[in-house]
């Protein structure tokens, strides 16, 4: 009936079967996302109206479990960004190479100007190399400036690798509940 060949394996189908019923090993354990992060590392882009509705009035950081986090502070509401991974940042205006440390490039382009109707900075880093500080932080090596031409902003933000990312734009800022903050999470795996 059974084989000597087959009798011999019976104790590792066995094995595999009690593991995978008292939990030891999960057959869907490898599809499993990282924290629940189903993000990817395609562009993210929102295209928006011709003009912007606010300006630029703050960068700043934060580090959760799972993610490091950019928020671009606004003084008025804006959905329009483009965020994707480029081979080099450069600068706004002149085209200039913006190095960046990290294993990959991600760049953002928010639809506002860090400057006002009279054209001066609302918002100027004191650094443009080092806009905020990330020491400490597991995905984000570095925040650069690229500059603000033509009523939009761009940023880049130096990872650790190319990883998973999510944007989305939520009303209020830490000055103001008229504002709105564009917000960009970086995974700190797949």
């Amino acid at each position: 009936m059974f084989s000597a060949r087959s009798l011999r394996r019976l104790p590792l189908v066995l094995a595999g079967v009690m593991a995978v019923a008292v939990g030891l090993v999960s057959p869907a354990a490898a599809a499993t996302p990282y924290c629940g992060i189903w993000w990817g590392s395609l562009p993210e882009v929102e295209p928006g109206g011709p003009v912007p509705e606010g300006a630029v009035v703050d960068v700043r950081t934060g580090q959760h479990d799972c993610f490091d986090r950019l928020v671009v502070d606004l003084s008025g509401a804006t959905d329009a960004y483009d965020a994707r991974y480029v081979p080099r940042l450069t600068a706004q205006g002149s085209g200039e190479p913006v190095p960046l440390r990290g294993g990959a490039v991600l760049r953002l382009i928010v639809q506002a100007p860090a400057y006002d109707d009279a054209r001066r900075p609302t918002f100027l880093p004191s650094d443009p190399a080092e806009v905020v500080d990330v020491s400490g932080h597991r995905t984000l090596q570095q925040v650069a400036w690229a500059g603000s031409f033509e009523g939009q902003t761009s940023l880049g933000l130096g990872t650790r690798a190319r990883l998973p990312f999510r944007v989305f734009v939520l009303s209020g800022n830490a000055d103001s509940s008229e504002g709105a903050r564009l917000v960009v999470d970086v995974a700190h795996e797949w």
